[in-house]
């Protein structure tokens, strides 16, 4: 689910708030939200399976209990993103509760970011100000694969089927969950017999 404000994005710079990228490549970045998890490691092996790189937006909280997890995601090439530290809505934090959160996610993660996802896709005025403050780059999503809503892998794989893609979308995906692994080789395979590459969502923004 994303709220934002009335009209807001209108005095967002879209440099700093993205929800897709250019449309002038045929590519799209796979983005996992929530990590990470015990099935962590599942998400990695399948990904090299494929022969594909994705974006993965941590909870701090949860990469402090599982570094080891964390530090293989970037090991292995991946892009890691912060998405907060104990995944509240950074909509409803004070300001100090906001910079709390992005700086303890930014000190345990094992390679520097300027991407945030803020929990839920909400975001404000407010709440973008004080992520800007901090140098990151907000970035949500253009297609949502509604994976976190059901638990039939033949539901994601029909979201993400290539009639409904455009070139530059970033799509979100969650971790924790066997349907979203299982859709994920006809997901991919259909993408890439379309012609699409798949990236992370820095090289999809050309950064």
């Amino acid at each position: 689910m994303t709220w934002v404000g009335p009209s807001i994005d209108r005095w967002m710079p879209r440099s700093l708030l993205v929800r897709r990228g250019a449309s002038s490549r045929r590519a799209v970045a796979l983005t996992f939200d929530d990590g990470p998890d015990g099935q962590t490691l599942e998400y990695l092996d399948l990904l090299d399976r494929l022969s594909v790189k994705a974006t993965f937006f941590m909870i701090g909280q949860q990469g402090e209990r599982r570094a080891a997890e964390m530090a293989e995601v970037a090991r292995r090439g991946h892009e890691l993103a912060s998405h907060g530290y104990t995944h509240r809505a950074l909509t409803h934090l004070s300001r100090r509760e906001i910079l709390d959160e992005l700086s303890k996610t930014k000190a345990i993660l094992p390679s520097p970011t300027r991407l945030v996802r803020p929990p839920f896709g909400a975001i404000s005025l407010r709440s973008f100000a004080h992520m800007l403050s901090c140098g990151y780059t907000t970035v949500l999503w253009s297609l949502d694969s509604d994976d976190c809503r059901t638990d039939r892998p033949e539901s994601v794989i029909d979201r993400l089927h290539p009639s409904r893609i455009k070139p530059g979308e970033i799509i979100l995906l969650h971790e924790g969950q066997k349907w979203t692994l299982e859709a994920l080789p006809t997901v991919v395979q259909a993408l890439k017999e379309d012609g699409y590459s798949l990236v992370t969502v820095s090289d999809l923004l050309g950064r």
